[in-house]
């Protein structure tokens, strides 16, 4: 079990060109809501909500967004980024099998929410876990999940008619998958190079990684 676990979680990729559009079975997306909805919260406020998105028509219209923001973003670049960018895939949203809208009620469990008073963020992180254990579970039901972030929160808001003060989080995109990459996207593509794990890593203060 414990090495099922560890790859799960180095198998687990941001997808976005391998969805196959196929069903999802109801028993497979209860498991991995269920999974969602069993991340640790602060308080126990459990602040998040899960919009299950499958209308043709809203997610064209959303699918419409996440160009513009594309074009907003390409502009700001020029020469080998102009044209490493252009060749990147942003999004699954037309050919995954649904979306997964996760948004954070920062009012849920208050006004005392027990170890949120001296970190006001703690919530938003609390969402942020429910979506890592989403995901985690998707990638053990042999599903991929896309997040995306190309968009405008009160764009989102409006056209899911999301309540003032919830913030939307993250458009997932769920589904069956032909397979997961070896190597995550944009490091086929060389935007970026993933730093080794030591790296990360400091000793009782913050100092140079390693020392």
């Amino acid at each position: 079990m414990i090495n099922e676990v560890y790859e799960v979680i180095h198998a687990r990729r941001d997808v976005r060109g391998q969805f196959t559009g196929a069903p999802i079975p109801a028993e497979v997306l209860d498991r991995v809501l269920a999974a969602a909805h069993a991340a640790p919260s602060v308080g126990l406020s459990q602040p998040w909500d899960f919009i299950l998105v499958r209308d043709s028509a809203l997610r064209a219209e959303f699918h419409r967004h996440v160009q513009q923001e594309r074009d907003v973003f390409a502009a700001t670049l020029d020469g080998e980024e102009a044209r490493r960018f252009g060749t990147i895939k942003i999004d699954g949203v037309l050919e995954s099998t649904l979306s997964v809208v996760v948004t954070y009620d920062p009012d849920r469990g208050s006004p005392a929410v027990l170890g949120r008073h001296a970190i006001a963020d703690a919530g938003l992180y609390s969402v942020c876990l429910a979506i890592q254990n989403l995901w985690l579970a998707a990638t053990a039901e042999g599903l991929g999940v896309g997040w995306v972030s190309f968009y405008r929160e009160p764009f989102v808001r409006d056209l899911l008619r999301i309540p003032a003060g919830v913030r939307p989080v993250a458009w997932l995109c769920l589904g069956p998958v032909t397979h997961l990459e070896q190597v995550p996207d944009l490091e086929r593509h060389g935007w970026r190079q993933r730093r080794p794990w030591r790296a990360a890593v400091h000793r009782d203060r913050w100092e140079p990684a390693g020392h």
